[in-house]
């Protein structure tokens, strides 16, 4: 986890910055998955099928320290978590809305 406050004090490049706070191969799947609603862990996880558990929730953990999403606990039986995203977290919206585009664009199409 690359926290928001260590990045601008290592990082002379945004885009170098972003990439180290949302890159990886799950952080990014995981936010547009939250992009347009909350969601519960199984709900995630039933998206991203490929992703075990404990990668999931490792991910889910860096991404809540990083204020990019938010975690909500709720006192029941069964436990019940949702997560949502933050406010900087909405702001990566039209950043993952582009990645869509150009999905769909120039790999989905191509096939």
């Amino acid at each position: 986890m690359v926290t928001k406050g260590k990045i601008s004090e290592e990082v002379k490049c945004p885009v170098t910055g972003i990439l180290q706070l949302i890159g990886g191969k799950w952080k990014p799947i995981i936010l547009y998955c939250l992009r347009s609603e909350t969601r519960r862990f199984g709900e995630i996880a039933a998206r991203i099928p490929s992703i075990s558990r404990k990668v999931l929730t490792e991910q889910l953990r860096e991404l809540e320290q990083d204020n990019l999403i938010l975690r909500v606990q709720f006192n029941e039986i069964p436990p019940r978590v949702e997560y949502s995203l933050t406010a900087m977290g909405k702001s990566l919206s039209p950043i993952l809305h582009e990645m869509e585009k150009w999905g769909l664009e120039n790999i989905m199409n191509k096939k």
